[in-house]
């Protein structure tokens, strides 16, 4: 049981300031090296930045989840059925502006957020929903720590 990845995304506008987005999600993901920000321009030519932060370790990913909190954690396992995709991925978003504010908040698809993305270890014979509620439990373990 395990995490494959962890991913955190978000584009911001060229009016943004992606570095102290980059600064927050570095926060969030427990490490600056894995943030990656990409410069290109949208559908109508405006700068946009792509901001990515990636994790393939299973204890950093953990820890990454850990930052949202127990009552998050307990929103994410109370909507799994809803979240969960058949590749084994659980889909959520936090609020940009909370997190730049270092709050975790786990916000709607039409707020203004960070897509985050975790890819489960899944084997046959195993259920993908307790796969996913075992690891919300291991990073509410580590707040209780």
């Amino acid at each position: 049981m395990g995490v494959h990845h962890l991913t955190w995304r978000v584009t911001a506008s060229g009016l943004e300031d992606e570095i102290l987005i980059a600064d927050a999600m570095s926060d969030l993901i427990g490490d600056d090296e894995l943030v990656e920000i990409e410069k290109t321009t949208s559908y109508y030519g405006s700068s946009i930045h792509l901001i990515n932060a990636i994790t393939k370790k299973n204890k950093l990913a953990i820890k990454s989840l850990s930052k949202l909190g127990i009552d998050n954690l307990d929103l994410l396992i109370d909507s799994l059925e809803d979240r969960m995709d058949e590749n084994n991925t659980l889909h959520f978003r936090i609020g940009l502006d909370e997190l730049i504010r270092g709050e975790f908040v786990i916000v709607s698809s039409n707020a203004k957020s960070i897509k985050g993305q975790t890819k489960l270890e899944v084997y046959p014979g195993q259920s993908p929903l307790e796969e996913a509620k075992n690891i919300l439990n291991q990073a509410k373990e580590i707040i209780a720590r």
